[in-house]
């Protein structure tokens, strides 16, 4: 069955849902064009909105994106449309990363609605969580929905978690004396009322959470040493639960894959009733990134490091306006 063809109205309502996803510093580097006449979606990398210094293979650029395909899938699946995907389809063009052909009913990834509802609860929270223990068969589900996409999702424990922290911690001791890294953030991040209240992207004050003044869990403090009214310090977790997001390549196609799994794993860790955050100074580092692999196998190429727990909600973050990303053609 063919369904009939989305109006302009419900292709902007689809853009407006992939564009919930998360991003380094939301800095939300995409774009997307839709044709008309094969009810056909393109999405595009935005290089003005790549971060160079932290970001300098793209690979993170690569992951937003991923995971606003991912928005764009299960958006498109709970209209009752069948998404098919092609990553990189054109060679010549690698800023063209996917192609989403809206083709009939939903059948083969009807289980992708269900996790509609949780396309706006999604934020994330750096605010401290609880030390309740995520269950294991919630574990095993989130693990299920990342090989769903082509990755692996593992939690450290013991020692193996121990040294994912020490990294992490190394990677947050580096960025406060880079200077790149310093830029990066007074670029992309919002302290002033005026651009508080009005830019549509990067992280405002609101969403920077307390300053940690102990436990272990990992937490970039996106005011540097600027000061931010009205913001406390808390206790965060003494024993955090850390997720390793990896895939057996590091190639550009790899990075959407797991920038998919990225969002479903976080998807559905909202409807299970976690909130969520990330870790991902280490990856940030080529150094540091190598040795977060699973020290058993040895295998994987760590792609982001996801803090989960139960706990408070985080607040929504600016996106820019769907006109601003979405173009509309024959």
């Amino acid at each position: 069955m063919i369904r009939q063809t989305p109006s302009e109205e419900r292709v902007a309502a689809l853009v407006h849902d992939a564009a919930a996803a998360p991003s380094m510093h939301n800095a939300q580097p995409w774009r997307f064009r839709y044709f008309r006449g094969s009810r056909t979606f393109q999405v595009y990398a935005d290089p003005g909105r790549a971060i160079p210094h932290s970001d300098p293979d793209t690979r993170a650029l690569h992951l937003g994106c991923g995971a606003a395909l991912l928005n764009l899938r299960v958006a498109v699946v709970d209209g009752g449309w069948y998404p098919a995907v092609r990553l990189l389809p054109d060679p010549a063009d690698p800023a063209l990363l996917a192609t989403v052909r809206l083709t009939g009913a939903a059948s083969g990834e009807s289980d992708l609605a269900a996790l509609y509802p949780a396309i706006h609860e999604r934020h994330s929270s750096r605010f401290p969580f609880e030390e309740t223990e995520i269950p294991q068969a919630v574990r095993a589900a989130l693990g299920e929905a990342a090989h769903r996409e082509g990755a692996m999702l593992s939690f450290p424990t013991a020692w193996h978690l121990q040294e994912v922290l020490e990294l992490v911690q190394e990677a947050e001791a580096r960025n406060i004396t880079d200077r790149g890294s310093g830029q990066d953030l007074e670029q992309w991040t919002r302290v002033d009322a005026p651009s508080v209240d009005t830019a549509p992207d990067g992280v405002p004050d609101y969403a920077f959470g307390p300053r940690k003044r102990g436990g272990k869990a990992p937490m970039r403090d996106f005011a540097g040493p600027r000061p931010v009214a009205d913001r406390g310090a808390a206790e965060f977790e003494r024993s955090p639960q850390l997720a390793l997001l990896s895939t057996d390549n590091d190639r550009p196609e790899d990075w959407l894959r797991a920038g998919q799994a990225m969002e479903r794993v976080l998807l559905l860790a909202t409807l299970e009733g976690l909130s969520s955050s990330f870790a991902s100074q280490a990856v940030e580092w080529t150094d540091l990134r190598w040795p977060l692999r699973d020290p058993v196998s040895g295998r994987g190429h760590t792609q982001m490091v996801l803090r989960l727990g139960y706990g408070p909600k985080g607040p929504s973050t600016p996106r820019r306006p769907v006109p601003d990303v979405l173009d509309i053609e024959p």
